[in-house]
């Protein structure tokens, strides 16, 4: 790898780590207001919005200057919404503010990635960052579980687990963990790639985002890998809190306990992520497609049981499952926009599908609670869905397929269907 992996992954690992840590608080400070359970979920919601709403902006932004710099400028946008946090700010508010910066974070961090490194190395180097940001992950919600414990608050005198000092202090150790990533920002080298011909006005930046969303839904691999991490994200997301609120109420865990549950999904993604690296070559991911459908059956498996080790060991296999599957689509999604379009915009596409695809499934999850659904008939609504759609996406890339070519099976013309490439000038 190059020289400038090495910091920007260890900024995402630091920035990744106080984004989950910060999530498991504010889920505590919503249980400390008394706010009513359909508030949690819109965490994630109003957290993933700015994705969509910014879209048209953050792509421009990231390849305005240094991706360093970029990253650097909007960890303290992060460090700003976890002040607010700490202020006495609404958590839904606060986590709308770090969820902004994460958003105009992101195209910078994974545009980066497409300028340091050649395409054969994007596999490899996304299993590298999906790794460590699921380490990040495991260990964001087991520091945030740690942040909101019993024995957090008592080793630092601030009283009672869930008082107001006890989470104003875990508010500003998640703070220091931002401080950190921002500090370790300074290391990044700039990629030297520059972009010309930048748009201002609102309207100029509709149009250019419009043009490079349509370019990659008018390429058949950036159509499908678009599809197929748009689902993923939203699936996951949503599993996310079905997995917390799950261990509280059919384990009997509590938060601090439950908010673990989460990381051994991770683990299972950093998992299949690495085998992913090792045996799918960026030319062969659409091949992985058929086994979406497996991750309905892995999602209603874990419903008969209430014994931890074994939900977690159920927990672990979806983790693999989807470590395996969404990587190669990464790689692949990354690959097509950096060869269409620019890097930053590219990933704004992609953080506004995904993202669109997330708030939506989030918020069905939220009107599920406020109605009183059952948590078990919802999880076999998301495993009925996600099989379904996964039989769709590889129906529609059969279909293109055989209009692409004439003939059943045959690999299509994307790249001619893509249209004329474009390369960023060094």
């Amino acid at each position: 790898m190059t020289r400038g992996f090495a910091p920007l992954m260890s900024a995402q690992f630091l920035s990744a780590l106080a984004d989950n840590a910060i999530l498991v608080i504010a889920i505590a400070l919503l249980g400390r207001i008394d706010a009513p359970g359909w508030m949690t979920p819109m965490l994630k919601f109003v957290f993933i919005g700015s994705y969509v709403l910014f879209a048209i902006g953050v792509g421009a932004f990231a390849d305005t200057m240094p991706k360093g710099r970029v990253m650097l400028i909007t960890n303290a946008v992060k460090g700003a919404g976890c002040l607010l946090m700490l202020g006495g700010v609404h958590p839904l508010a606060a986590y709308a503010l770090i969820g902004l910066g994460a958003a105009a974070y992101s195209p910078a961090k994974y545009g980066l990635l497409t300028e340091l490194l050649p395409p054969d190395r994007l596999v490899a180097a996304n299993a590298w960052l999906e790794g460590l940001t699921i380490a990040s992950v495991i260990l964001g919600t087991v520091v945030g579980g740690a942040f909101v414990s019993p024995e957090f608050a008592r080793a630092l005198g601030l009283g009672a687990a869930g008082s107001a000092a006890a989470l104003q202090g875990a508010v500003a150790c998640a703070f220091v963990l931002y401080v950190a990533a921002a500090a370790v920002n300074l290391l990044i080298p700039d990629s030297g790639r520059r972009y010309g011909g930048h748009p201002r006005r609102a309207v100029d930046l509709f149009q250019a985002f419009g043009r490079a969303l349509a370019v990659l839904l008018a390429d058949h691999r950036g159509r499908v890998s678009l599809l197929t991490t748009s689902l993923l994200w939203g699936i996951g997301a949503t599993l996310q809190f079905v997995v917390i609120d799950w261990g509280r109420e059919a384990l009997g865990l509590a938060l601090d306990r439950a908010a673990m549950l989460p990381g051994i999904v991770a683990i299972g993604v950093a998992i299949g992520a690495v085998i992913a690296a090792r045996t799918v070559p960026l030319d062969r991911a659409l091949s992985i497609l058929p086994l979406g459908v497996l991750f309905g059956p892995l999602l209603l498996a874990m419903l008969p049981f209430t014994s931890l080790p074994v939900v977690c060991g159920l927990l672990l296999m979806n983790g693999v499952a989807a470590g395996y599957f969404v990587v190669p689509m990464n790689a692949m999604l990354q690959h097509r926009g950096v060869e269409l379009t620019n890097a930053g915009q590219a990933i704004a596409v992609q953080n506004f599908c995904e993202n669109l695809s997330v708030m939506t499934m989030v918020a069905a999850y939220a009107a599920l609670l406020g109605q009183d659904v059952s948590l078990a008939a919802v999880v076999v609504g998301l495993a009925v869905f996600v099989s379904l759609a996964m039989l769709g996406v590889q129906w529609h890339r059969r279909s293109s397929a055989q209009c692409g070519s004439g003939q059943p099976g045959a690999s299509t013309g994307e790249d001619a269907a893509a249209g004329p490439r474009r390369r960023a000038s060094p």
